[in-house]
């Protein structure tokens, strides 16, 4: 279930302005670089990938953010390329609620901010921040499609697998 959970956060993060109509973004190769708290203990992880996408994957993945299980999200744009998100759901007796921003600065690079707590703690998590950069490098390489992900150590996790 835990996996549930950071699925959906992730999912969220990456297409948290889809529903509010912002630009589309480049299709392509994207490194997304970030870093996640978790509390009690302020527990510090950072993180990069790299994101096989395109536009109907981004929609694939607008559309699961607004389908998922005992959720309710909105979206709202807050003017200049930003957007704001809020959301409340339950997951296994876990009131988990949420807010963020996302920024484009151009259809190559945005930011996104949120916030989330857990009522009461989930495996022992009460809240999470978590930021990510989102930066276009290129092309996807050969072989990989929209969704797949590519580790720092070059691992391959192909999407829905």
């Amino acid at each position: 279930m835990r996996r549930a959970v950071l699925t959906v956060s992730a999912t969220l993060l990456l297409t948290i302005a889809s529903a509010a109509d912002p630009p589309p973004l480049h299709e392509g190769l994207w490194e997304i670089r970030g870093q996640s708290i978790d509390n009690p203990g302020a527990k510090r992880t950072d993180f990069t990938y790299r994101l096989c996408r395109n536009h109907a994957y981004d929609k694939a993945m607008d559309a699961l953010v607004k389908n998922v299980k005992d959720c309710t999200t909105s979206f709202d744009s807050l003017g200049d390329g930003r957007y704001s998100s809020e959301s409340r759901c339950t997951l296994d007796e876990t009131v988990i609620v949420s807010k963020g921003t996302y920024t484009y600065f151009s259809s190559n690079s945005t930011r996104s901010e949120s916030y989330a707590t857990y009522t009461p703690a989930y495996h022992g998590k009460t809240d999470e921040t978590v930021i990510q950069d989102q930066t276009y490098v290129g092309a996807c390489p050969a072989g990989m499609q929209p969704g797949d992900r590519i580790s720092v150590g070059g691992t391959l996790q192909r999407y829905g697998k």
